[in-house]
């Protein structure tokens, strides 16, 4: 790979690098050199040191420069990393202190946006993936997680609403788009997967391929796109016993040795010009399996076979492969630039396509995420209702009596209530579920808090009990002191979670203003109707007392 003569440096950066700025995008730019006993080891590390090792030899020695974050940008990334490549090759070290000088001076991430991110002479224009589809634990806030709706149906095909838009599907799987059925339907699940491929590129595309299939559901399932026996957590999965249930991962290798029988349990997919097995592949098979890859890698990219390595389905397919997305694919015949081009094309079909599966498959739910505005002649100023709460049974007993629906009539056999019980217990089911709710509970609020500035406290007051009036007193009051909170946020901190907040209300300090203004007013109405006793009696917390302090000369009674 070689840099772009248009790129360069425009100039020296500061040697001082924004570590907070620059861990929003990246934890560390490091090298790492291949060791065959010890794996990967880290030779440069920018931020925060570095560390060598000089008792090992130096001849033939593999180096590779890499990216740590917390977060899934690989389309900032994969782009990033072919200008630093080089460009450490070229000057050595020094390229990390430039490259992280130019990601510090970047703004935020903003998810699910397009962003352009100047690096050196260029400039990387990236879709950022949505809020909805990232992990808690990439430093991503709960509140931001929660800030935009995924939904449904999406409308705009062009953005991304998942992880990995970028990632290559057609081209990683050609010969494998029959099984591209069963394995959305396995993703969907949490169903163990095992990616078998000739390097770690074409892993990585592969399991990054996966784990878009399912957008835009919320993938709670861990995936590995590079699994090596170093890792940690080998000799755990590698000792588990024949009959031991694999836990639900989406594991990618490009060379099973013949110590890591236990992990060829799951189903796995054999990709990289391609072959495939979604069976079973217990240990007992293992022989079989070694003596296929003795032809190698290259015997895979030239000749495209396929291989059945056991002998009997460990998974019972639901879903049906749609052969009129297949006869829509362009082939492209045995022009490699043809190819490129309507890889492209292709992508966009299949992509398309697997985004209105999933939202075809998750749409009986949205009974469940359904916010409502207050109805006509109800008060605003009183907490909303509940969202209805999610009940299994319920939900299996209704969906079998409803039916699956028009689209996925034709795309799935007549077991199909069982893909949603399985779905239902899961591990994507629960975390994309209550993220969800939570979305839904946060729009429901919204819509409660622009009725209650529309709203006059008067139409509503003189129609009320004593008791109503002390319960509208009581949650007018909450209201209040939640603007008030949320306006100390958006003034004294410019923390991304304020911005999350702006960002889902709509709102700016003058907003918050207006509002506590209008809800003050609102409370001095209700407060001025009660008995007198009433009132002092709330004047005697001082914090209450505080929100009247025209009233706050006057004594309590004794």
């Amino acid at each position: 790979m070689s840099r772009s003569t248009s790129f360069s440096l425009k100039q020296e950066p500061s040697s001082k690098v924004d570590l907070n700025s620059l861990g929003r995008w990246v934890a560390a730019f490091c090298i790492f050199r291949f060791d065959l006993e010890q794996g990967q080891l880290v030779e440069e590390c920018h931020p925060p040191g570095q560390r060598h090792d000089e008792r090992l030899k130096r001849g033939g020695e593999q180096k590779s420069v890499v990216i740590l974050s917390h977060s899934p940008y690989t389309s900032v990334f994969r782009p990033l990393l072919q200008i630093m490549g080089p460009l450490f090759f070229d000057i050595g070290k020094k390229a990390l202190d430039h490259i992280a000088a130019c990601v510090s001076m970047w703004p935020a991430p903003v998810p699910g946006q397009l962003m352009e991110l100047p690096i050196g002479s260029a400039t990387l224009r990236v879709n950022l993936p949505p809020a909805h589809s990232l992990p808690l634990d990439g430093g991503l806030s709960f509140e931001e997680s929660v800030s935009s709706l995924a939904p449904l149906l999406p409308t705009n095909q062009s953005v991304p609403q998942g992880l990995f838009h970028d990632s290559d599907l057609f081209g990683t799987f050609r010969g494998l788009l029959l099984q591209l059925w069963v394995l959305w339907e396995m993703l969907l699940i949490g169903e163990p997967i095992l990616i078998i491929a000739p390097t770690p590129p074409q892993c990585c595309e592969a399991v990054a391929g996966l784990v878009s299939l399912v957008a835009p559901l919320l993938f709670s399932v861990d995936f590995r796109p590079y699994f090596t026996i170093h890792d940690p957590e080998f000799a755990q999965l590698n000792a588990l016993r024949e009959g031991d249930t694999f836990p639900p991962m989406v594991l990618g290798v490009s060379a099973p040795s013949p110590n890591s029988s236990r992990l060829l349990q799951p189903p796995r997919v054999s990709s990289g010009r391609l072959q495939v097995s979604l069976k079973k592949f217990s240990p007992s098979s293992l022989l079989n399996a070694v003596k296929l890859r003795r032809e190698g890698p290259l015997c895979r990219m030239t000749e495209h076979k396929e291989a059945i390595w056991s002998i009997w389905t460990s998974y019972p397919a639901i879903m049906k492969p749609d052969t009129s997305i297949l006869n829509r694919l362009i082939d492209a015949g045995k022009s490699l630039r043809v190819e490129e081009s309507m890889s492209v094309v292709n992508n966009e079909i299949l992509r398309r396509h697997f985004l209105e599966l999933t939202a075809n498959f998750l749409a009986p739910f949205g009974r469940y995420f359904r916010a409502f505005a207050p109805s006509e002649g109800s008060s605003p100023f009183v907490d909303p209702p509940p969202l209805p709460q999610f009940n299994a049974d319920e939900f299996l007993d209704t969906l079998s009596t409803r039916g699956r629906g028009k689209f996925l009539l034709k795309r799935m056999r007549s077991n199909w209530p069982d893909l949603y019980k399985r779905f239902l217990k899961g591990h994507n089911f629960e975390p994309w579920f209550q993220r969800k709710r939570a979305v839904a509970e946060q729009e429901q609020r919204r819509l409660w808090r622009q009725a209650r500035m529309k709203a006059d406290i008067r139409q509503y007051i003189y129609k009320m009990s004593e008791l109503e009036i002390i319960d509208s007193f009581n949650a007018i009051e909450k209201h209040l002191l939640a603007e008030m909170q949320a306006r100390s946020l958006c003034v004294a901190q410019e923390s991304r979670l304020s911005r999350c907040i702006n960002h889902f209300l709509k709102g700016t300090s003058e907003d918050y203003e207006s509002t506590c203004e209008k809800l003050k007013g609102d409370l001095q109405v209700v407060f001025n109707v009660l008995p007198m006793d009433m009132q002092q009696l709330l004047l005697m917390n001082p914090q209450r007392a505080a929100l009247f302090p025209q009233h706050s000369h006057t004594s309590p009674p004794r």
